[in-house]
């Protein structure tokens, strides 16, 4: 139970999308946030093109040809809204040749049968 008497609820929010070319990474992030906000229970997972979210050195700036602000770093800031369990898939890791080393924050990375696990553990799953 939270202060207020409402039921924590579990919230998974899986990241699927690369950074820019579409909403879906910065609307998650927003989702998340509120979420926080209402202190529930918040895990972001990244997979796919989703871990490249995560990111060190994005260039985003008009010069690059995207022309959007880089919100990559947003995802340290996190911390201080109690949203500390951040997850990435070795495998989509791997795949696009990272490391957590390439990444500007900490992550837990997970195999697939760890991440199903973290599924079945979740009230709720969001997938962006």
């Amino acid at each position: 139970m939270d202060g207020e008497g409402g039921v924590i609820k579990k919230f998974l929010y899986v990241n699927r999308k690369a950074p820019y070319g579409t909403i879906y990474a910065l609307e998650s992030l927003e989702v998340v946030l509120i979420g926080a906000a209402f202190e529930q229970d918040v895990s972001l997972v990244f997979i796919d093109d989703g871990v490249y979210q995560l990111k060190k050195g994005q260039q985003t700036t008009v010069d690059s040809g995207i022309g959007v602000k880089d919100f990559s770093k947003t995802y340290r800031a996190l911390e201080g809204y109690d949203v500390e369990k951040l997850y990435v898939d070795k495998k989509s890791m791997e795949m696009r040749g990272l490391s957590t080393s390439d990444l500007n924050v900490d992550v837990e990375v997970l195999d697939d049968a760890q991440m199903a696990d973290l599924m079945a553990q979740q009230d709720i799953i969001l997938s962006f």
